[in-house]
């Protein structure tokens, strides 16, 4: 397999934009996800204050946007083209998913220019545009409200595509100790949580040992599946030591003796 590029190949399209806040929110989103082409077809109003101001740090993009006065002439250089397009055709087209879209956009733009076109605001892609792509792409939508907005069908596809970059550069979700503010609680330091837990449970008479009704079983697995932090389970074992506190308080003559 060739090194994987990146994005470098792949450009967004959006094809007559009427509204030159979609086109600065578009950027904004392909900034977020790390792309950086952009083609215009005759935009309406650019440049435009508007969409500078919807762009906020994405205004390198703008500036470097490529104008064209047709699809084609936008898409000419590039040998995948996969157009957005929410309608079924009189002739069936090959259509993806957006899962879909990003895999073969990912895996094409190795050794090709691709474009992701995007139609305008109202009506989407004419025909003649969308026979322009070698594929179609669909965003399901809820049936009570198909109509998505430019930008955001732009954020959908390029969040897919930033999923599947770093699946296929072996970056994997982040894992929770990636992120965690406090290190998890040790095995042994669990255990003395559950002696603790128990013998509590059994002084307010919730637990009995000679029918545990396999109890603690259950609790263990419910604390394993969340794995407590330190911090979260110095709270717990805080809260147990005020309870036999209280018992203790409540009852003078019990033997409330302080855990491990």
């Amino acid at each position: 397999m060739p090194e994987i590029q990146g994005f470098k190949n792949i450009r967004i399209v959006l094809v007559n934009p009427s509204h030159p806040g979609n086109i600065g929110a578009a950027a904004r989103a392909m900034k977020n996800m790390g792309l950086s082409s952009l083609a215009l077809v005759e935009p309406e109003d650019f440049p435009s204050p508007v969409a500078r101001g919807r762009a906020v740090s994405a205004v390198d993009i703008l500036e470097a946007a490529s104008i064209t006065s047709s699809l084609r002439e936008a898409v000419k250089d590039c040998g995948l083209v996969i157009g957005a397009s929410a309608r079924s055709r009189r002739i069936p087209w090959p259509v993806m998913n957006p899962v879909q879209c990003a895999q073969k956009a990912i895996a094409g733009c190795q050794n090709n220019n691709v474009a992701l076109v995007f139609g305008r605001e109202d009506s989407g892609l004419s025909n003649e545009e969308l026979q322009l792509c070698h594929f179609h792409v669909q965003i399901p939508t809820g049936k009570d409200y198909t109509s998505l907005n430019l930008a955001a069908a732009v954020m959908v596809i390029c969040y897919e595509l930033r999923r599947e970059l770093d699946s296929v550069e072996g970056k994997t979700e982040l894992e929770e100790d990636e992120y965690w503010d406090v290190e998890k609680a040790t095995s042994q330091q669990m255990e003395h949580f559950y002696a603790h837990l128990e013998k509590v449970l059994i002084k307010i008479d919730f637990h009995d040992p000679e029918n545990p009704r396999q109890l603690m079983h259950r609790m263990r697995r419910m604390f394993g599946r969340i794995r407590l932090d330190i911090m979260e389970l110095n709270i717990l074992r805080g809260m147990l030591t005020n309870t036999e506190y209280h018992i203790k308080k409540n009852h003078p003559g019990s033997q409330a003796n302080n855990s491990d």
